[in-house]
């Protein structure tokens, strides 16, 4: 039972919750109008996600538990190797995808159709999508846009006037296609092994997702920037600090393209961020000098005073 118990944690990919932090991005918009609620409601829509990723991540160990087998690294999973038996995962996928729908429940009624939402996406891309050249990577990003519009329903629980910025969705849909294709990218890498792991894969090539790796660059960069500038915000936030951001985010995806390109990383994104060190620093120092720009004379007089209205 023990045994058991500990391969469904490992199934469960406690480490791959990086990816659900995005779920909380909205909340950092809105703490000028700070209500406990709104930090409460926020964290548990962010572990409710936790939850269903995770219910999704056992469903994909089961389907995928063949194709696993030819992957260097996915043939130690314990679905694939046989450890962890289907029934089991199964079992446990059914226990967390009913807590997490009890938890969108009880944070906002309409959140359960978000969730449903994603665990729908992720079934017709385990079955269908992850087969379409290009519309696999969509089907990622979808994930993403997802989580935000999961964060920003949370928040709703507390103020419904909360808007969502359009901005916010066309960086994290520019953002989650770049790591999309480093991911392709990585796998391809793999070889011969690869092709038998993803069949999708014979429909990439090293040069065609350099240049989408390439356009999805520059587009992020350009789209974060332009945010940073852009009329709405600046007299939303009542500051035109934002650009100085900008070189964040900039090291932060030059530095990812070196993993990638340097250290035959990127197969992983949340494996990534949790041990390059460089990276992870870089992302809490934009994290800081963002809410220091936001927040600054709220929290040491610096800058000017910030009231939102929405993200």
């Amino acid at each position: 039972m023990f045994d058991t118990l500990r391969y469904i944690v490992q199934s469960m990919r406690p480490k791959q919750w990086i990816k659900n932090l995005i779920v909380l991005a909205p909340l950092a918009f809105v703490l000028g109008q700070y209500k406990h609620p709104m930090v409460l409601f926020g964290v548990l829509a962010f572990f409710g996600f936790c939850l269903a990723s995770s219910g999704v991540y056992l469903l994909n160990d089961v389907l995928d538990r063949e194709a696993d087998k030819h992957h260097p690294e996915k043939k130690d999973r314990p679905i694939a190797s046989g450890k962890l038996s289907v029934p089991a995962a199964l079992s446990a996928m059914a226990v967390l995808f009913g807590m997490s729908a009890t938890l969108a429940f009880c944070v906002r009624p309409l959140l359960l159709l978000i969730f449903a939402g994603y665990v729908t996406l992720n079934l017709l891309y385990s079955f269908y999508l992850k087969k379409l050249v290009i519309i696999d990577a969509f089907s990622i990003a979808f994930g993403f846009i997802l989580r935000i519009l999961a964060g920003v329903e949370a928040l709703r629980g507390v103020r419904p006037d909360i808007e969502i910025s359009t901005w916010i969705i066309l960086c994290t849909l520019l953002g989650s296609f770049f790591l999309a294709f480093c991911k392709r990218r990585h796998e391809l890498s793999l070889e011969e092994s690869s092709f038998n792991h993803r069949f999708i894969l014979t429909e990439y090539s090293t040069g065609f997702l350099d240049q989408m790796i390439a356009i999805s660059t520059a587009a992020t960069i350009t789209a974060y920037s332009l945010w940073t500038m852009w009329p709405d915000t600046v007299k939303k936030f009542e500051t035109e600090a934002l650009f100085w951001t900008v070189p964040f985010v900039c090291y932060g995806i030059f530095r990812y393209l070196y993993l990638v390109h340097q250290k035959n990383m990127g197969g992983s994104p949340s494996k990534v961020f949790l041990s390059d060190r460089p990276l992870m620093v870089n992302i809490l120092l934009w994290l800081a000098a963002l809410l220091l720009i936001l927040y600054g004379r709220q929290i040491g007089g610096l800058l000017g005073p910030f009231e939102a209205s929405g993200l």
